[in-house]
């Protein structure tokens, strides 16, 4: 839809005139309602008869600007989603050491140092110490988020399957993708599959147990994946709809992809992020984000399997694999993408507004303290990636 009705030309009402076609009525209606709360200070509701205007001491009659009130909403609903990544960076880098200290401290087998990144110790220490702090980073800035926020739950979460065929296309997709971001890693003798796929906790998998190995790879295919996509896609992508659908999941998937905290996983975490956001947008269900992230952490682990057994013809098989998800994933993507073609369905909100899509991707990231918060990421990333 038009940002101006065209049947009341000097009628501007930026909450009625959004395109809300694309999800279903329990959805928007709370959607509607939280953006239509005068006293929120997060939703977009601006509203204003181009004929009337307003004394402004000093300047004489001036009508409203729509351009600044957008610019403004945008401005205080990054700096919420930057003290969010802060958070999450703080606990990642800083508090989780100070956690493992204090274990050590009390004569727990773990250890760790603020100069380093590696954690040492008996398995079950670390893997339960791993375990809380991944908990930590994701359920505390999520709490701050929704808190601020103040947006109900059937306006934070997309929770009706409206379109199965697109969820299926979405996990095809995911599949396909997974295939291709796994390339780099696997074609170069600088790292082992097993130690990207652990690179993030920086931990000596090796002498793990088979049980602890189980536990963790649980945990983080899907707990994690659970808790990290209702974030992402939670508040922060709600708010940010607002200003249309690719706005929400160019923010979200760029945030999702600096908070990896590393320059080799940055594309794939990019890329993957992409395709859960467009997905739950075009299914109308967050269960398809969700379940994207499990396939990509699952052909992971695929992968690490195949590579810990000592067979000569290893790499044979890991590579008729990777082509056979690769084959799947796309033949099945390529024929939802046909069949819904033919249907011709309205996925994606649309927004048109005096500020480009690029000037108000500048603004948000212009937004304190998201600058900082990228500044910290890109460090972070560098410091692994010589480490």
């Amino acid at each position: 839809m038009q940002l101006t009705d065209t049947s009341e030309k000097n009628i501007i009402n930026v909450v009625e005139q959004f395109d809300y076609s694309t999800q279903d009525d329990s959805y928007n209606q709370s959607f509607i309602k939280w953006r239509k709360n005068k006293d929120n200070p997060y939703a977009f509701n601006f509203k204003m008869d181009r004929r009337e205007s307003v004394f402004v001491e000093g300047k004489g009659f001036e009508s409203k600007s729509l351009p600044t009130a957008e610019r403004n909403c945008v401005i205080k609903i990054m700096n919420v989603a930057g003290i969010a990544m802060l958070i999450w960076i703080v606990i990642d880098n800083i508090i989780g050491k100070a956690v493992i200290s204090l274990f050590d401290f009390l004569g727990f087998d773990i250890h760790s140092s603020f100069f380093s990144t590696g954690v040492y110790g008996g398995d079950v220490e670390i893997v339960t110490s791993l375990i809380l702090i991944g908990l930590m980073k994701v359920l505390i800035p999520a709490w701050y988020v929704h808190k601020k926020l103040k947006m109900p739950s059937k306006a934070e979460y997309l929770t009706k399957l409206r379109h199965s065929s697109d969820m299926i296309g979405s996990l095809c997709m995911a599949m396909a993708a997974s295939a291709v971001t796994s390339l780099p890693n696997i074609y170069t003798n600088k790292t082992r599959l097993l130690y990207n796929y652990f690179r993030d906790i920086d931990a000596d998998t090796s002498v793990w147990s088979q049980e602890q190995f189980i536990i963790y790879a649980i945990f983080d295919i899907v707990v994690l994946s659970v808790l990290s996509e209702l974030f992402f896609r939670g508040a922060i992508f709600g708010a940010l709809r607002q200003f249309g659908d690719v706005f929400a999941l160019v923010i979200t998937s760029v945030m999702s992809a600096l908070l990896v905290q590393d320059v080799r996983e940055f594309p794939a975490a990019l890329l993957m992020s992409a395709i859960a956001a467009a997905g739950m947008l075009r299914s109308g269900s967050i269960l398809t984000a969700i379940y994207v992230q499990i396939i990509f952490k699952l052909y992971r682990l695929a992968l690490i399997l195949l590579e810990s057994t000592s067979t000569d013809t290893i790499y044979l098989h890991r590579n008729i694999f990777i082509l056979a998800v690769f084959i799947i994933g796309a033949l099945g993507f390529g024929t939802v993408y046909l069949l819904s073609k033919k249907k011709n369905r309205h996925r994606i909100a649309s927004y048109k507004s005096e500020i480009s899509m690029w000037e108000r991707m500048v603004i948000a990231f212009r937004s304190y303290p998201v600058p900082a918060v990228v500044g910290v990421c890109v460090m972070a990333a560098l410091i692994k990636l010589i480490l």
